[in-house]
């Protein structure tokens, strides 16, 4: 079994924030590598590729085997030990908190981008493809292409969300807009266009109608109408990728984007402005992703094969607590079970 990566400089340093923090009601779930260069599922290399779970005392540790170039995961909130990931063979299955896994696609259907359960009915699974779009409603058994309404080219989807007040309701990210489906995948519809790809899109934690994406030179898009129209989002650059956006589940204010050039960029006025949070964090700053816990509001930013970095602050300041080399590519928080 590989070791957890843990020096005592990071020990110190995750001890003082769990110290510092209140009891932690969800599970942090990573989809990342460390120095992968294994293309083959379950390989040991000694490389680390695949699902990370924070442990008790703030460490992440790599559960299972590894999983080449795994984009993100989807955990069941019925039953936290079953998962599905979005990865380099597929969409794949495991019943064992990840320990053991299962490709549940066909060899046509490899290397999705976005992966989401409907929390309305957590058997029903979205993934999102290099070359469309596809549906499980028994769990991953069978699967179903889904692409009426999806243009011929550009429907290459990269990120999707469901909403979590309608079943069925799902917008996809795609290289050419934002898409939206009111009847499960039946029939889709462009609702904001674009000529590059949009690369996350996330609804607001605190008013179900408002929802944010970003794209690769499109700049930050909003919508304040459950995403019927999207408007830009003033004070944000459009020339470069924006990668992903997070809102702090806490404090209604506050918003977060990771970019490549940019940074780290937060706002704490809704959106209204935007400031640079890059002091602390090694150069370039090549932020990956970012995230904001739902516990203590901890702000996440993963520096692109650096480290992750955490601030209490919002931004100002920052500190490294591990991942050191890593490529983080999706947080994942589930709520623990009673």
């Amino acid at each position: 079994m590989m070791k957890p990566l843990r020096s005592p400089i990071t020990v110190a340093l995750l001890l003082a924030f769990a110290l510092s923090a209140p009891a932690a009601s969800h599970d942090l779930y990573l989809a990342a590598s460390i120095n992968a260069s294994s293309r083959v599922m379950g390989s040991r290399t000694g490389d680390k590729d695949g699902v990370f779970k924070r442990a008790a005392d703030g460490v992440f540790e790599h559960a299972g085997v590894n999983l080449p170039l795994l984009i993100t995961i989807a955990i069941d909130p019925r039953d936290n030990r079953r998962i599905h990931a979005a990865g380099l063979s597929g969409v794949m299955r495991s019943a064992d908190s990840g320990m053991t896994w299962r490709i549940v696609t066909g060899w046509r259907e490899t290397e999705p981008k976005a992966l989401a359960l409907d929390p309305a009915n957590p058997d029903v699974v979205y993934a999102g493809l290099p070359d469309g779009f596809i549906v499980s409603e028994d769990s991953g058994q069978t699967w179903e292409h889904r692409e009426t309404g999806l243009p011929a080219r550009g429907r290459y989807t990269q990120s999707l969300q469901v909403d979590r007040t309608r079943a069925g309701r799902v917008f996809a990210g795609c290289e050419s807009g934002i898409y939206l489906t009111e009847d499960g995948a039946r029939s889709w519809r462009r609702v904001f266009e674009t000529v590059d790809t949009v690369n996350d899109i996330q609804q607001s934690p605190h008013d179900p109608a408002r929802w944010i994406a970003v794209s690769q030179s499109a700049g930050a898009l909003e919508s304040r109408d459950g995403g019927i129209t999207w408007t830009m989002l003033p004070g944000v650059p459009s020339e470069h990728a924006l990668y992903n956006v997070a809102f702090d589940p806490l404090a209604p204010g506050r918003l977060a984007i990771a970019s490549w050039t940019y940074g780290l960029l937060t706002s704490e006025d809704g959106g209204r402005t935007w400031t640079a949070r890059n002091e602390g964090l090694p150069q370039p700053h090549r932020v990956w992703r970012t995230a904001v816990d739902p516990d203590d509001g901890r702000l996440y930013a993963a520096v692109y094969e650096k480290a992750l970095y955490a601030s209490s602050d919002f931004g100002r300041t920052w500190q490294s607590i591990g991942m050191e080399g890593s490529v983080i590519r999706s947080f994942i928080f589930v709520p623990r079970a009673p």
